[in-house]
Order: structure tokens, then sequence, then C-alpha cells
């Protein structure tokens, strides 16, 4: 999802930039780009694709992200969250790259959010274990690097597994029940304004770690509402639950959120308002 629109982003900038693409994938969904395959786990295929193309940036939007298989393949999990970024920041340190890495708020429990960049990490799943690992490797690594912290993420994306709001939108246009948690708290990061802030980091060249989230703080169940006000779909469907009774293999921070100041004063970030990320995905995907 991420990759799609970094793709896009910056295939329309070629008079600027050079591009290469890659992912595991044989074929690329954006047909318009260079790309290569690579699988990112294994060392020998990273320091081949990092040292003949020789970038000035590297993007890592790769990741395993369900969270509650996590719990159980745990060793498929950590290959791709943690030996492969490993491998990335390593090959990248190797040419004096710059590594811009995406990590999650869910390297911290929930308790006492939002969250600020200073605030002490502690995962309460496997997955936030193996991002935080992440985080940990790349710091001591020696690379020059950016960490962008987000949560939610969602976007147009066409193809793949849908996100939030378009598994929402399908499940009430089929007139589907569904269960909605009213004590998760976030701040939904649209894939554009996500991004932006990528490009940003690049253009400002700027280190260390940064939150990237959208403008409101609002609960999961709230989120669903607008969605379906915005697109008119029956919000009877709707069932407001609480997290402990989906039974969910991986334990859920709840009170989260990430707090962007950071990010908004020293990188110039401006994140769009969640009705307007609405319009732009009902015109991408024609909804």
């Amino acid at each position: 999802m991420l990759g799609q629109r970094l793709a896009q982003y910056y295939a329309s900038r070629r008079d600027k930039f050079e591009l290469l693409c890659a992912s595991i994938e044989k074929e690329s969904a954006i047909k318009s780009v260079p790309y290569k395959t690579v699988d990112i786990t294994d060392k020998n295929s990273v320091k081949k694709i990092i040292l003949d193309f020789f970038p000035d940036f590297v993007i890592n939007a790769a990741a395993y992200t369900n969270v509650d298989k996590a719990e159980t393949e745990r060793e498929e999990a950590w290959k791709l969250n943690v030996t492969g970024v490993e491998n990335l920041a390593f090959y990248s340190w190797t040419i004096d790259a710059h590594l811009i890495h995406i990590s999650t708020d869910y390297i911290f429990d929930g308790k006492n959010g939002p969250y600020i960049e200073t605030d002490r990490p502690c995962p309460i799943s496997y997955y936030g274990r193996t991002k935080l690992a992440a985080e940990n490797s790349i710091r001591a690594n020696g690379v020059r690097y950016t960490i962008l912290r987000t949560n939610v993420l969602y976007g147009p994306a066409k193809g793949g597994k849908p996100d939030f709001v378009k598994w929402v939108i399908n499940s009430l246009k089929e007139n589907k029940v569904i269960n909605i948690v009213t004590d998760q708290f976030n701040n939904p990061t649209f894939t554009d304004d996500l991004a932006n802030a990528i490009a940003k980091t690049i253009e400002f060249r700027k280190e260390g770690i940064y939150n990237i989230g959208g403008k409101e703080i609002l609960s999961r169940y709230e989120f669903t509402q607008r969605i379906a006000d915005y697109f008119k779909l029956d919000k009877k469907l709707i069932r407001p639950i609480l997290t402990k009774d989906l039974n969910q293999p991986a334990p859920r921070p709840l009170k989260s959120g990430l707090i962007i100041l950071k990010a908004s004063t020293e990188l110039g970030y401006q994140p769009h308002s969640i009705e307007e990320t609405f319009a732009i995905i009902k015109s991408d995907l024609d909804l």
C-alpha cells in the first residue's frame, strides 16, 4: 500500500530522482517504474541490489504486519521485521546511504498514549517486539537513518489485502454486521501523508525518529462511524464492542496514538483531514 504510493510519487518526479523499486513479488503493481525482485531476508540479495544501484536513500516499506499470526509465526515475523532490516541497514551503511524505516505505535503498551518520540517503548505483542528490535538494530548499526513511526495506515491502494477503510466500505455495502472496538484510540495515518513525510525527510535530509499520524485521535469505532457517514452507508450495521471481546491472539495497545508536533515543526508535516482523505480514496478507487 505504501510502496505503491511512493512508486507513483517518485515516478512522477524522474527529472529530479532516479528510482528503483523492489519487493519479493515477481512483478511490480506499478508497471511504469524500474523494478527488481529482492528478498530482504537474504543478505546476498540485498547486497547485490544495493551495491548495483548505489542509492543515496533506501526506503523500507516492507514488513510482516499480521499482528495475530506473529504470535505463532514468530520465526517468519522476526526474519522479515528484524533480519531483513539488519540486512538493509548493513549495506546502506556500507555505501553511506540514508535508511528510512517505517515503524509503529505497537512498540508501546497503550497505557499512556498518545506518545511522543522520546517515550519509553514497552511492546505487549510479538509483532511490537520485532518492530522495536528493528529500531534498536538500526540505531546500533551506525547507518544514517530516519525512523518514521506511524499507526493505522490506510489509503487508496489497488489490489492486495484491503486496508481498514476499504474493508469497512466493502462490508457495509454487502450489508454485513461488523464488530468495531470502542476502546482503541489512534490517529489513523493516510498513506499519501506518510509518503509526503518521507519526501520531506529526503528533501531536508533529516535524521532521527519522527511520529507520523493523522490530525485527530479517535476511537476505532468513531473512525468507522466517520467512514459510514462520508460514504453514506448504514451505520446500524456497526456494532460497538470491547477489545477483550474479540479474543484476539495478540494484545493491542488501547490508549495509543502519536503526537506529531516534532514532524510538523521540523519537516513541515501537515496531514490531510479525515474527510479530505476519504475524498481522495473515493476519487482514486471510483467508489
